[in-house]
């Protein structure tokens, strides 16, 4: 394995510690309201009886959704000009707003029809996600252009992905909070209480990212839509015209499609388990004790989260040293061998061996989101020399689509997948033997092999260190901000 060229980051592109742990601030709220409407949604099954189809539905329906106004968010935060820039005041309003309806989307009221509470957290989830888009893309596409350097880069993701993950340190606890019969009556209601704690978080550190933090490109991409700012009379169509131009160019850009499939296939598969290894551990494991298993998820969860700190700091040492193609191989290659590790630790005679397979699928999304947020920067770079524009918010909203679309697939599969395997709740502990045994396999195989297709389709991944150095120079020789030396 050949080193690849290192070109040493400059003092100029540093971006200092503190600005790195606000920016990491937003990550922790981004991923805090992810973990948090995924985890949750087991309590219209269990506390409120109804079908894990029609759950699995109100996870995925929503996000169809997404598909316009992902996109649409990143198009108007590309072209904003304002005082503030371009990311910051959508940032600051989209935290408050996220925040107020989601603590809102919990307050279930008890004895109502499955029609009735499907149609109110189908419309509540509509509104929730687009509030958080309105925060999510631009937040995304500001940590994107906060420095133009390699190697920084993927420092800034590092940091950011370590707040992030905090989210995943308390959100496997929120089952046993919320099934806690010292502090609540029912499920219901811890949901109802829980909510509003995350609720009240998120505004409070989502608007921070929006008070603190300077945009770096704000002058240059204000001078960008000044260069291709349409006649006033044809503005409207020519920004409909723009936004679908701009829409297909990046859909069609082979190296970005890589890192979506990837990351797809990666993320989908992880939360697919994320959600089923609950009813296998409850079911299998525990033999349907929900509190027992709760417990035991959230100690498994728990370990899942130190480790990936750990995990970030490895694959962030890495990539500067074999390049973020091949670190990508490494994390997602032990991930799989976690994977694999469950079909033999999640044993009801050594239940305590559940926790062993956990540090090792920890890379798998340690070094996902260490990697893809720093080569979609790379890949902005080399867009920008193609297009002359700055779409930072484009190329963001687009991949985070595609993680919240992941996250639907696995929320809608997982329904489905459960109703497959015969899973009963009524049964309680006594599910038939094939129920098991179909749980078993859905949960080690399905992320084992979609693990496996995500690196065959980052092998033919050519955006490298010295290719994105060249692109850097060839940017700054037209901008005239240094010489071709």
């Amino acid at each position: 394995m050949s080193q690849p060229e290192h070109h040493p980051t400059a003092p100029g592109d540093r971006i200092p510690l503190a600005q790195k742990v606000i920016y990491g601030l937003g990550a922790l709220v981004n991923n805090l309201l992810g973990a948090a409407i995924g985890g949750m949604a087991i309590v219209l099954n269990l506390g409120l009886g109804m079908n894990p189809a029609l759950v699995g539905l109100l996870g995925a329906l929503p996000r169809i959704t997404d598909a316009i106004t992902d996109p649409l968010m990143g198009y108007i935060s590309d072209h904003t000009k304002s005082r503030w820039g371009r990311r910051r005041p959508y940032i600051f309003c989209g935290a408050i707003a996220a925040g107020v309806i989601f603590a809102l989307l919990w307050q279930l009221p008890p004895g109502q029809s499955d029609g009735w509470y499907f149609w109110y957290f189908l419309v509540g989830s509509i509104l929730f996600y687009l509030a958080y888009t309105i925060f999510a893309t631009p937040w995304v596409a500001m940590g994107y252009e906060l420095t133009p350097d390699y190697h920084e880069r993927t420092r800034l993701m590092g940091v950011q992905n370590i707040f992030g993950q905090m989210a995943y340190l308390v959100a496997p606890w929120f089952l046993w909070f919320m099934q806690n019969e010292n502090l609540f009556t029912d499920m219901v209601e811890g949901a109802s209480r829980l909510a509003i704690l995350i609720g009240i978080f998120v505004v409070c550190v989502g608007v921070l990212p929006a008070i603190f933090i300077k945009e770096r490109m704000k002058d240059l991409a204000e001078a960008e839509l000044q260069e291709h700012q349409p006649a006033a009379g044809s503005r409207l169509l020519a920004n409909l015209k723009s936004f679908f131009s701009g829409f297909i160019t990046t859909m069609k850009f082979a190296p970005f499609l890589k890192l979506c499939a990837a990351t797809f296939l990666v993320f989908n598969g992880f939360m697919l388990v994320s959600s089923f290894q609950f009813y296998v551990i409850i079911y299998y494991v525990f033999d349907g004790d929900q509190s027992l298993g709760a417990e035991y998820a959230g100690w498994a969860g728990t370990v899942s989260a130190i480790a990936t700190f750990c995990v970030i700091a490895f694959i962030t040492w890495l990539s500067t040293r074999i390049g973020k193609r091949r670190a990508f191989f490494v994390a997602t290659g032990v991930s799989m061998v976690g994977y694999a590790l469950k079909w033999v630790c999640y044993n009801p005679a050594y239940p305590l061996l559940l926790l062993l397979p956990a540090p090792f699928i920890a890379f798998g999304l340690g070094g996902l989101f260490t990697l893809m947020g720093s080569m979609i920067a790379d890949v902005c770079d080399l867009d920008e020399l193609q297009t002359h524009e700055r779409r930072e918010g484009m190329f963001g909203s687009i991949y985070w689509w595609v993680v919240k679309l992941g996250m639907a697939a696995a929320l809608a599969a997982g329904g489905f997948l459960l109703n497959a395997t015969g899973f009963d709740v009524a049964l309680g502990g006594e599910q038939s033997e094939r129920t098991i045994f179909l749980m078993r396999v859905f949960d080690v195989l399905i992320p084992f092999v979609a693990s496996a297709i995500a690196i065959w389709a980052i092998a033919t991944y050519q955006l490298t260190e010295e290719k994105a150095h060249e692109v850097r120079i060839a940017l700054e020789q037209r901008r005239g901000s240094v010489k071709a030396s």
